[in-house]
């Protein structure tokens, strides 16, 4: 079995039933596996794709997604979903580390081709719209069907502490794990309708949004209109979806009165940051369904936990381990720890990730003897519930996003006259955390904030760039001169809510 194989069993058993709704169109079962087909024989013949070469795809939602991914993965090839919110430089180093042989992507990227082109001259690119909907023969049979679950199917980069976002590396075995566990604790059947409104490229949306529904039968419900939760309601309204996966901030879009208490959903999942508490209780008061908080990370594929739908659900919990999932709690010192022990979160399973692409040593640091090491910090109570209580070191959440300062303090140390560089997160009633960051600069320079921050989105996703470049005459330092953070925190900064 792999990924290939599986969507087209299920698009041969569904050929006629709706695949996808996307505004006012629904596309067909059969519509997307004709489209697979041709993508599959246009990059075959055209651009000599194969087993194990890397296709990056940089697309926006839209649904030419899925015939994309699985003609890509039904090659044998590896599949890399880039971020669309990152800039140029990011892409580069992304497409450069993973050894892109061909960039798939849209017309609203093509200004950026240039300057990908320029870090990269060997890249091949071509757009999506080229592919999907082209006259060409296509090979009806099943192709990847010699594909085994031991093949490296995605390549997804998260961030990585060490400043530059590292490739965890699925398999087509890792994926196929994740979704039959979600199958299993969300009960997913052929008659559900899952609403996607996150991003396509996160783990998160492609598992439980694309994957599950589309393995075993069911139907996605593209939402086109992302900034207007109106217009999302008013589509949940007329599609009826049953499942919505989203992040806290549009949960607590939903508390607005003038959003109806009936909606046609059976459960809402919260995954990507913390849930709060007051949040999910005023939710559950307000509404019929439950919103279930759950917790993974992509090199998990991604999903590790969730509070079960028969309950009980644990306010401030991630739930327990999903089926054929194991987590425990390890100390400092590498012991098991008892329930209330508070310690690092240790994944196992078949969801794990193989390792970091061409990185042994942050490999061997992440899994030791199956376990997938998380870097979270928490503790489980005696009935398996998962409490999260720290999280990775100096690690922010964004809007739902990871973003670690490190990756923001290497930039702005290539900007002209700066000398030190600390960035720490603080709290945003609306996104959770924004980036703050103090500098030093060097004697008789002067600093530009205005012009640093234009410096940093450049070079930086919007969500990444600091509210704030804060100067100090020196940042504080311990006796062995590492930078306090802690110290930072304490400053009190005016004006931190208005935008540079």
């Amino acid at each position: 079995m792999n990924l290939a194989s599986a969507f087209i069993s299920s698009a041969r058993t569904h050929t006629r039933k709706t695949a996808v709704f996307w505004g006012e169109s629904e596309l067909t079962y059969e519509h997307l596996l004709q489209e697979t087909l041709r993508v599959a024989a246009i990059l075959s013949k055209d651009f000599g794709i194969q087993k194990g070469m890397r296709v990056g795809l940089l697309l926006k939602n839209q649904p030419d997604f899925i015939p994309v991914f699985f003609g890509v993965v039904s090659l044998g090839a590896i599949i890399v979903p880039i971020n669309n919110f990152l800039k140029a430089p990011e892409i580069s180093f992304i497409l450069k580390d993973a050894g892109v042989n061909l960039l798939i992507t849209e017309e609203s990227f093509a200004e950026m081709l240039p300057l990908l082109a320029a870090d990269l001259p060997e890249l091949q690119s071509i757009m999506a719209a080229s592919l999907v909907g082209a006259e060409v023969p296509v090979n009806s049979q099943c192709p990847g069907c010699e594909l085994v679950e031991q093949d490296d199917a995605v390549l997804i980069y998260t961030s990585g502490t060490t400043g530059r976002p590292k490739g965890a590396i699925l398999t087509h075995g890792n994926l196929l794990h994740n979704v039959e566990s979600c199958r299993k604790v969300l009960l997913a059947v052929d008659h559900d309708r899952f609403a996607l409104l996150l991003p396509m490229f996160h783990s998160f949306m492609l598992c439980v949004c694309i994957l599950l529904p589309l393995i075993v039968g069911g139907s996605i419900v593209l939402i086109k209109s992302l900034n207007q939760p109106k217009a999302i309601m008013q589509e949940i309204a007329l599609r009826k979806p049953t499942i919505l996966p989203a992040i806290p901030p549009f949960f607590r879009t939903m508390l607005d009165p003038a959003v109806p208490a009936a909606l046609p959903l059976r459960l809402c999942i919260s995954g990507a940051a913390p849930l709060p508490v007051q949040l999910l209780r005023e939710f559950n008061q307000k509404f019929s369904f439950p919103l279930l908080e759950g917790y993974g990370l992509s090199e998990a594929s991604p999903v590790v936990s969730i509070n079960p739908i028969p309950g009980p659900w644990k306010a401030g919990s991630i739930g327990r381990a999903i089926p054929d999932v194991e987590v425990r709690i390890r100390s400092d010192d590498g012991r098991w720890l008892e329930p209330s022990g508070v310690g690092e979160l240790c994944v196992r399973g078949g969801n794990v990730m193989q390792g970091y692409w061409n990185q042994p040593a942050a490999s061997a640091e992440a899994l030791h003897n199956g376990w997938l090491l998380t870097g979270d910090v928490g503790y489980m109570d005696a009935e398996g519930y998962i409490y999260i209580t720290d999280r990775k070191k100096d690690m922010l959440l964004v809007n739902g996003n990871n973003v670690y300062p490190r990756e923001i303090e290497e930039v702005l140390y290539e900007f002209p006259g700066i000398k030190e560089v600390a960035v720490i997160g603080q709290p945003d009633p609306r996104k959770g955390e924004q980036p703050l960051a103090f500098v030093a600069v060097h004697d008789g320079q002067e600093l530009d904030e205005r012009g640093v921050v234009q410096f940093l989105r450049g070079r930086l996703a919007d969500y990444k760039v600091p509210r704030r470049v804060v100067q100090l005459a020196a940042l504080p330092r311990n006796g062995t001169g590492k930078i306090l953070k802690t110290e930072l925190r304490k400053i009190r900064i005016n004006n931190f809510d208005q935008s540079i």
